[in-house]
Parts: structure tokens; C-alpha cells; sequence
């Protein structure tokens, strides 16, 4: 398992690293009013290759479910920063048919990580903990469907620039497919929890005792 811990983390620095200099290179820069191909590709191919990576080997698979699905669930607290998309549609800078639905959903899910990761991540709370990760995802798709066809939407509003240059260039290149992949994790495990014992439901077992 640690193997693969190593592995993954050096994988994520990689993937950051080459979001972060490909921003810096301005390749995902697009000045029509949408998120253009570099961008989309950027995020659909790392979670691409978690499936295909997953489905090749069961010690990643185990080591993925091995994680601590309350952890997973904390990072989301980084949501919080949807705030931003709020401020900069009130500024003009960011078009309000995606700003306020993306912006506002980050915002919950961001408010509400931290009572899912300390309250809802265990058997006695399988059912909300699954809902709240599914909640997370459908804000997560329709970002990226608005931040899309933002153009066709709001053909008269502002362009979807700004999350396509540094340092929002960032947020759907990197941090979008990976806290998806964290859902997705999330989701496999607690799906397994109904195998666990009744008298767990009281407690906050490690993933490993449930799958």
C-alpha cells in the first residue's frame, strides 16, 4: 500500500505541475465566451485514467479504498473558494448564468464538508454520506456544463476568460477532476459499508474494516 501511496502523490504533483505550467504557457487560454477543448481535455483525461487504472489493478483499487473516506471528504472544505466566482460575476468579470449556480454550489458543499467528514462518513450514516458525495458531483458536472455553454446561454455576458488564465485556470484543469475522483472513492467505499456490523454504525471505522 505504501507503494502505491508514494506512487499517487507523486502522480498528483506531476498532474499539478504540468496544469500549473501549461496555465503559466497560457495554452488554455481562450478568449470565446466557453471553455475551450485544452481545458476539457486537461480534466477529463486524469479521471479517464483513474477508471482505466482502477479497473487494471486491484492493489490501486485497495489502496484507494484504503483511504480514510472522512480525510477524503475534509479536502472538500477548499470549495469555500466559490465565493470567488460570485464576487467576480458582481464585478462583470464572469457571466452570472455560471458564477451563481457553480459559485454558490461550491460554497455549500465547501460550508458543509467538514460536518459530512465528521458526521456522515460511517455505516450509521451510509445513506446522507453516499447523497452528500452525489450532491458534490452534480455541482462539480453543472460547473463545467454551464462553464461550457456559457457562450449559447448568455451570449451577451461576460466571457468565461478568467477560468481559463492563472490562477482559476487551475480550478477546472486540476482541482475539478480530483475532487471528483474523491467523490468517486468516497462513493465505492460507502457502498460497501453495508457489509459492516450494526454495532459499527456508532463509530468511525477505517475504510478497511468495512469493505
Amino acid at each position: 500500500m505504501k507503494s502505491y501511496g508514494k506512487l499517487t502523490a507523486g502522480i498528483i504533483a506531476v498532474w499539478f505541475l504540468f496544469a500549473l505550467s501549461a496555465s503559466a504557457l497560457r495554452l488554455f487560454t481562450n478568449n470565446a465566451n466557453r471553455i475551450g477543448v485544452s481545458v476539457a481535455l486537461a480534466a477529463g483525461i486524469p479521471i479517464l485514467l483513474f477508471f482505466l487504472w482502477s479497473a487494471a489493478s486491484s492493489g490501486f483499487r485497495q489502496f484507494a479504498l484504503s483511504l480514510n473516506p472522512g480525510t477524503l471528504t475534509l479536502v472538500h472544505s477548499m470549495r469555500i473558494v466559490g465565493i470567488v466566482f460570485v464576487v467576480l460575476e458582481a464585478r462583470g468579470a464572469l457571466p452570472a448564468v455560471f458564477a451563481w449556480p457553480a459559485g454558490y454550489g461550491d460554497i455549500f458543499m465547501g460550508l458543509t464538508a467538514t460536518f459530512a467528514a465528521w458526521k456522515l462518513a460511517h455505516p450509521g450514516r451510509r445513506g446522507s454520506f453516499i447523497l452528500w458525495q452525489f450532491l458534490g458531483i452534480a455541482d462539480l458536472v453543472t460547473a463545467v456544463a454551464l462553464g461550457t455553454t456559457a457562450g449559447l446561454l448568455s451570449p451577451d455576458g461576460p466571457s468565461m476568460l478568467p477560468m481559463t488564465v492563472l490562477p482559476l485556470s487551475l480550478i477546472p484543469t486540476f482541482f475539478v477532476p480530483l475532487l471528483l475522483i474523491l467523490h468517486i472513492i468516497a462513493i465505492a467505499q460507502a457502498s460497501a459499508w453495508k457489509r459492516a456490523p450494526l454495532a459499527s454504525s456508532h463509530t468511525n471505522p477505517s475504510p478497511a474494516l468495512v469493505l
